[in-house]
């Protein structure tokens, strides 16, 4: 039962090139930071990576596609990361983009054992009735488009069919996390963390604090140790390295 591995990079170290991973995270909040960059130092490519955003230029998931590690991405939003941008136009990355709650709702389904479901989101759009550029070429040109989805009459409302996602691995990050597995996250850090761990066949969590079996309140546990297979402790220093995109300040007004 117990799933420490104590670096990141034996964690990582059986991920071979040319996997699909669903990564948590929302902007740089949560983002298994140690985790990505083991992977970066590790040299892994070919990544079909589902993450709701691609991290920014120089931290992230960024640090990956900047080394061309990355030829696909399902995300919702991508509108940090100017490299992403440059990729995508240029036809060196494939992009499905997806509207965030049904990102959500695919990589809980994902988890869940349910291989699809039926939203009103997208109904009446190019998500539903395909067309969405996946893949351009160095022209311009739209190469991979996306499909059209099948749509279903419910009492007398549309919904169209969405697919979910489970991919080959799963990183997340976590504030507290036992030896079995068990998660807390922090406030807004917990995001997409959990559904991402939910979609992976073999989800790695890193942990800014290990604790033993007991320690987690059990009524306060976001995430149960059945869909988490290594837990990661970082260093202190790895746990405080955390960064935002944008900072946004005031000027303090005297009293």
């Amino acid at each position: 039962m117990d799933k420490v591995v104590h670096s990141a990079a034996d964690a990582v170290a059986d991920i071979p090139d040319n996997v699909s991973l669903s990564v948590g995270g929302f902007g740089l909040c949560g983002i298994p930071s140690v985790l990505i960059k083991a992977l970066l130092d590790k040299g892994v490519t070919g990544l079909d990576v589902t993450s709701n955003n691609c991290g920014v230029d120089d931290w992230g998931l960024g640090l990956l596609l900047r080394e061309k590690r990355i030829v696909r991405m399902t995300s919702s939003y991508v509108g940090e990361n100017k490299e992403f941008a440059r990729q995508y136009l240029s036809g060196e990355l494939e992009v499905e983009l997806t509207p965030q709650g049904t990102l959500a709702e695919r990589l809980r389904a994902g988890g869940s054992g349910i291989p699809a479901f039926y939203t009103r989101t997208g109904v009446g759009t190019q998500v539903a009735d395909g067309g969405l550029p996946w893949r351009y070429d160095d022209a311009g040109n739209v190469t991979v488009a996306s499909p059209k989805k099948e749509v279903r009459d419910f009492d007398g409302l549309d919904y169209v069919l969405e697919k979910a996602i489970v991919c080959d691995f799963g990183l997340v990050r976590a504030w507290k996390g036992d030896r079995h597995g068990n998660l807390v996250f922090h406030e807004s850090a917990r995001n997409f963390n959990p559904l991402c761990a939910m979609a992976g066949k073999i989800t790695i969590a890193e942990v800014e604090e290990l604790v033993d079996p007991g320690e987690l309140d059990a009524d306060n546990i976001h995430l149960p140790g059945i869909f988490v297979q290594r837990v990661v402790p970082l260093t202190p220093d790895q746990a405080d390295e955390k960064r935002i995109e944008r900072r946004t300040v005031r000027q303090k007004q005297e009293a």
